[in-house]
């Protein structure tokens, strides 16, 4: 009997694993974990196929679909759909079919297989990859994009021939007679993403070769680049048309932000027409309504500002009259997906920290948050049936489906969370709290506990601050600042949403223009204050303050202006040079518009808030991190700020990374830069 009761404490930490061995999170686990996105449904909602992306042994990444039969409640688990070995991206439900792209065969082109299963069937064999498409509304032809030579037309061999004829020269050189010069991470060489039509090819047949240009005659990228996709163009319900988001600005290209939509014939036969020359900010994202009469997008209203809020529009194709869908509501929306009755616009927006799914209606402009608590990164809906992906600060995306015509249906999870993948990893807990900051206005933050918290214990403390600076520090998972890395460290995390964050309403927002070193600092400041008196375990004697593009700047800000708390500092590709950065990034519409014009027109506002101005005052250990192929703060930005620091005699180390660009992507050298930011936090304020 005896033997028997000391056994049983043991069999029950044996069938609680979690609780007998729990330790935290990090980098080599997030590197690791298994990624979900891009949810669709078929047309009656019965199934959804999500995108997963796995890493190998090597940390060699790949992607392929899953399907999950939604009628079997939780008998059948997902099962992969596309074969195995494939690599896939960009998936299309049309009927019984999925779409999708691959590299199988040496570029990336379209193929198609049957949602029961089978092999896929290639469509298309181009001369160049293709980089996003849609299938028409017919099922006839693929509208699609590549990176080309304009004046090579419709003749996509033209652009593959002029490529090769490049490499073979002897020399190297390249000159240019105007802007952009390189953009993001990529040198200019002439090329433009394009939209070609192409015909599908019947069963059995080959894949289709060739093309038409239908945007060609348009100097400008479809999608945009770097980061566009195929939301920037449509098919028109009856086929005949396509409209598109295209920025067509010529030499002022580099500081325009004015993105018009662009109604171009299918056929290629017509001129393309712009249907918001009246509007001279940014229109993106054109939606059809299912009778082909009016088409939503999404419209800034303030040329030069690309964070200007996106209202809802609605244009009446027959008359051209213009209206605002929800004006009052102040949110800026990132996507227009109509629900299936058409009279409802579901997005996504930022709000309060969060990142909820919300229902607008189109005739009354009412509007409804329709899934909340964390962020939603992609959905989809058919019929009554929503499938949607979800993070939040303790795990990254999940597949979750409803349907709303059961009430009280409840919202299942397809995919596991984080915890559920990772058994013995405990997460740190989090809350948001709210202060007086500027103007004795409302700012909001979050606090993470370390992940083996302690009532009574005081922990040492990872102060983060967000880039952007329109951008936040929220509810949700981030694959390069996720600040359970520092919590699985044992370190409490303090982030502020200071003026000029997203999601509190847009003069919020517009804050920071021209205030980069006043408004936002005092919210860090008081926030910082604020944080303390609420939590008593965070110990504002041991603590780090942390940052990446504008946070990295605000490090450099904080190094010469308040570096009384700090034990230490990280700066990630942060501005140290208000000045040269005006004249050596690439979207100049981002400098001019924050200090209010030109370096040479106004002088003064880039010195106003100018860290190399403060660099006498610089005490504190900074450890720097800059990636070489990074064009919008560029790499003479990180160097100048380590050279100061080393001028200085201030004890400081360089992180540098020749095949990174504005982020850290690749596994192996996240790894590099979490083990080197850790280690630099934990020689300056241990655990």
């Amino acid at each position: 009997m005896k033997l028997r009761h000391a056994l049983l404490p043991l069999c029950l930490l044996a069938a609680l694993p979690s609780l007998a061995s729990a330790r935290g999170f990090e980098v080599r686990d997030m590197v690791k974990l298994d990624r979900v996105s891009a949810p669709l449904l078929t047309a009656d909602g019965a199934q959804v196929i999500f995108a997963k992306r796995v890493v190998d042994a090597d940390l060699k990444a790949s992607s392929s679909l899953w399907i999950r039969d939604l009628r079997t409640r939780d008998i059948a688990p997902p099962k992969q759909l596309s074969p195995e070995g494939w690599n896939v991206n960009s998936a299309a439900i049309e009927g019984q079919n999925v779409y999708f792209l691959s590299a199988r065969n040496g570029s990336q082109q379209l193929y198609v297989m049957p949602l029961a299963g089978g092999q896929p069937r290639q469509l298309t064999d181009f001369a160049l990859d293709v980089d996003s498409y849609r299938i028409s509304p017919q099922g006839d032809r693929v509208l699609f994009s590549a990176d080309v030579f304009q004046d090579c037309g419709s003749d996509l061999e033209c652009t593959s021939k002029r490529l090769d004829t490049g490499k073979a020269l002897k020399s190297s050189g390249k000159v240019f007679d105007g802007m952009f010069v390189r953009h993001w991470d990529t040198w200019a060489d002439g090329r433009r993403n394009t939209l070609f039509v192409a015909p599908l090819p019947a069963a059995g047949a080959a894949a289709v070769k060739g093309a038409s240009a239908i945007s060609a005659t348009l100097a400008g990228d479809a999608p945009s680049k770097p980061f566009g996709g195929n939301d920037d163009f449509v098919w028109s319900p009856d086929g005949k048309s396509v409209v598109a988001s295209i920025r067509v600005q010529g030499s002022q290209e580099p500081w325009s932000t004015n993105f018009d939509l662009y109604q171009l014939d299918a056929a290629g036969k017509k001129a393309p027409v712009n249907l918001t020359a009246a509007n001279p900010a940014w229109d993106a994202g054109p939606v059809f309504s299912a009778d082909g009469k009016t088409l939503y997008y999404r419209a800034m209203k303030r040329p030069g500002f690309e964070a200007d809020r996106f209202g809802l529009m609605a244009l009446d194709l027959a008359s051209g009259k213009v209206r605002e869908i929800a004006p009052q509501w102040d949110r800026s929306a990132d996507g227009i997906t109509l629900a299936y009755d058409g009279t409802t616009i579901l997005t996504t927006a930022q709000d309060m920290g969060e990142h909820p799914l919300f229902g607008i209606n189109i005739e009354r402009g009412t509007v409804v948050k329709a899934v909340g608590d964390g962020s939603i990164s992609g959905f989809d809906v058919a019929g009554r049936t929503l499938a949607f992906t979800r993070n939040t600060l303790q795990s990254g995306d999940q597949v979750y489906a409803v349907t709303s015509s059961a009430p009280g249906s409840p919202v299942r999870a397809i995919t596991p969370s984080a915890g559920e993948m990772l058994p013995d990893v405990k997460f740190g807990e989090f809350e948001q709290f709210s202060f007086k900051g500027w103007n004795d206005e409302t700012v909001h933050g979050y606090v993470v506990k370390p992940h083996d918290y302690q009532e009574g214990k005081k922990y040492p403390v990872a102060f983060l601050i967000h880039g952007g600076p329109q951008g936040s520090f929220g509810n949700g998972w981030s694959y390069r600042w996720n600040p359970q890395t520092y919590a699985g460290q044992g370190y409490a995390v303090v982030m502020i949403d200071f003026h000029g964050s997203t999601g509190y309403g847009q003069a919020f927002t517009d804050a920071i223009s021209q205030h980069w070193g006043d408004r936002p600092l005092e919210d860090l400041q008081k926030g910082w204050a604020a944080a303390q008196q609420k939590y008593g375990f965070l110990n504002g004697d041991k603590a780090c303050a942390l940052g990446a593009s504008y946070g990295g700047f605000m490090v450099n800000w904080i190094a010469g202006n308040w570096n009384e708390p700090w034990k230490c500092l990280v700066n990630h590709d942060g501005v140290f040079d208000q000045r040269a950065m005006g004249y050596a990034t690439e979207e100049l519409w981002f400098t001019e518009w924050e200090q209010g014009g030109t370096p040479y027109d106004v002088p003064q506002n880039y010195e106003k808030f100018n860290p190399v101005n403060h660099v006498a005052n610089w005490s504190k250990p900074m450890l720097v991190v800059q990636g070489q192929q990074d064009f919008r703060i560029p790499v003479e930005q990180g160097l100048a700020t380590f050279t100061a620091l080393q001028r200085k005699g201030i004890e400081s180390k360089l992180l540098y990374f020749p095949d990174e660009n504005h982020w850290v992507l690749k596994p192996n050298n996240s790894i590099q830069w979490h083990d080197t930011v850790n280690a630099w936090l934990m020689q300056h304020i241990g655990q």
